[in-house]
């Protein structure tokens, strides 16, 4: 009989730390606050937050600078209190396991305290920097100098990537999401006549399809089976509701202002309508660290309603984005969407069936197996569809072997010790700046007009504002307070990471089919994704930040004797 390993959790980013960090003493929501058991309490208050290694790292060297007592208990206060008033006073105070010195009322942390205390955070982006280093001299040291010279093509995309990386370790220091950074590295590469990739046309579309890959397996792994059952019917109503209203809004807008066909104004507003799990759950981690929202369920809520809002988006992405390029007459066209999703839910269910069996539990490299089994299939099922010319079945493909797999394998006693979703995280940290790069990389300000960045932006103004509304409609009913059903709502603002992956999805397939004539719409709908990401992304980071400690309630541990 297999011994039960003691549980392992891995915070390496947002996406598995909402999986690894479920809101504990969340109820069912809307059914009021569950009670606390006694253990479940003791366990709560011995156990304290590690030092969570982000990929945000600006609120995560917030944390660590800044004292903020909404997050402490009274006792944890009472000691923060002692010490300030130890240091003013002059003496000598251990805090932490740490010893000071004696340095009067003026007294401050060595610098040599600090960085110590905030290594695990920032020694992760410079590992992969690293990493990059090394790979690029070992290409150097057995590649021809045709390919690894500083001026070749390879060397420029190397290079795209790893200044991508440099840009959102700084951007992240400012206190700004880093996939800002990164982002703009790619505009500002190709708008100064870098980006250059003769020849690297297949490379470029297969990073992207990795991406994208990478990013649906995580979605469908971040689905809760249990959590869907328990709340189905108002995750189903605060994901639909919006995600029509928003799209609707966006088709309407693009189809009189950018003039693109119906087809395409979809396509752009399932691409917009994706919340961004990046920012969102990274937020809750913190909120959930101040244990703020938590007394009413509202972090499963958000993290469902978000992981639902994903896989509905990249699901219908696809179906439509197959119906655009199909190729065939009016009934095979029809047919497109229908054939699509059989062809998915068949492959990815029988991919997730198998991941159950294969490897066996008790086999030695179990995580490493499935985890290559896991990307290997999701790859297949996006390429492969496309070679079959139903390209719709490629993100369903993906989802479905993911959540088919991880329902199955969150079942098993041993679940703890389960690494894929630690190792596609891992996988993530490279291709973030690769995905966020190359989308930049594509908006040329000598060929951009004018007319689409502000009719853009105007679409996206009042679609987000309709969306806003119409989440706010959609949580009356519920026992939430109107601050809480406003930060509910709030968490739907952010986009980033999805459409980082959506975006320039439809201009890599019209360059690979030689359509022309799509071409300009691709082009439009890469900008758009581009402004939505500019707009959105650091100015939902910040407001759910702010609001949070005005908005939501703060739970307080209960002492033992109470």
């Amino acid at each position: 009989m297999r011994r039960k390993n003691p549980p392992r959790i891995y915070i390496t980013s947002v996406d598995e730390a909402a999986n690894h960090h479920p809101a504990p003493s969340a109820s069912p929501f809307p059914v009021g606050q569950l009670p606390h058991s006694a253990a479940g309490q003791q366990k709560q208050q011995q156990q304290q937050p590690p030092p969570i290694p982000s990929i945000d790292l600006a609120m995560s060297l917030n944390k660590h600078q800044q004292l903020d007592r909404t997050g402490y208990d009274p006792e944890e206060t009472q000691q923060i209190n002692a010490s300030l008033h130890g240091m003013c006073n002059g003496l000598e105070i251990q805090q932490n396991g740490e010893h000071t010195q004696n340095l009067g009322p003026n007294r401050r942390r060595s610098s040599k305290s600090i960085f110590v205390r905030n290594w695990p955070i920032v020694s992760q982006p410079l590992a992969l920097l690293a990493i990059f280093a090394l790979l690029w001299g070992i290409a150097y040291s057995v590649l021809p100098r045709e390919l690894t010279e500083p001026n070749t093509p390879f060397m420029r995309l190397w290079f795209l990537f790893v200044g991508a990386q440099i840009s959102g370790i700084l951007v992240s220091l400012t206190g700004l999401p880093d996939m800002l950074g990164m982002l703009f590295w790619g505009v500002l590469y190709t708008n100064v006549g870098w980006a250059e990739f003769q020849g690297l046309q297949k490379v470029e579309v297969f990073l992207r399809e990795s991406a994208l890959v990478n990013i649906m397996l995580l979605a469908g792994l971040g689905l809760d089976y249990d959590s869907l059952k328990r709340l189905f019917r108002f995750i189903m109503q605060l994901t639909l509701i919006p995600t029509v209203a928003e799209v609707v809004a966006i088709a309407v807008l693009s189809r009189y202002l950018l003039d693109l066909p119906w087809l395409w104004g979809v396509l752009l507003g399932l691409v917009v309508t994706a919340v961004s799990p990046n920012v969102v759950v990274t937020v809750l981690l913190r909120l959930k660290e101040e244990r703020l929202g938590m007394n009413k369920g509202i972090h499963t809520l958000i993290i469902a309603m978000t992981s639902c809002n994903d896989v509905l988006a990249i699901f219908l992405f696809g179906v439509i984005l197959g119906v655009i390029f199909s190729t065939g007459n009016l009934t095979s066209q029809i047919l497109q969407g229908p054939i699509g999703i059989v062809i998915g839910l068949v492959f990815g269910g029988a991919c997730g069936a198998g991941l159950l069996y294969l490897p066996s539990y008790t086999a030695k490299y179990t995580n490493g197996l499935r985890f290559t089994i896991t990307i290997l299939a999701g790859t297949l099922s996006v390429v492969g569809s496309k070679l079959i010319g139903y390209p719709s079945a490629g993100a369903l493909g993906c989802i479905m072997t993911a959540f088919v797999a991880g329902t199955g394998w969150k079942k098993r006693i041993d679940y703890d010790t389960n690494e894929v979703e630690m190792y596609l995280d891992l996988l993530w940290k490279f291709l973030k700046p690769v995905s966020f790069s190359l989308i930049g990389k594509e908006v040329n300000f000598s060929v951009l007009e004018g007319k689409t960045v502000l009719y853009g932006a105007i679409t996206l103004l009042v679609a987000v504002v309709l969306r806003l509304a119409f989440s706010y409609i959609s949580t009356l009913g519920s026992d939430l307070n109107w601050k809480e059903k406003a930060y509910v709502t709030l968490s739907g603002f952010p986009k980033a990471t999805v459409q980082a992956a959506l975006g320039p999805a439809a201009l890599d397939l019209a360059r690979s089919l030689n359509a022309t004539d799509d071409l300009p719409r691709a082009q439009t709908v890469l900008i758009v994704t581009v402004l939505a990401i500019v707009f959105t992304a650091p100015l939902g980071a910040l407001l759910m930040i702010k609001l949070a400690p005005r908005w939501l309630k703060k739970e307080l541990p209960e002492t033992n004797g109470a």
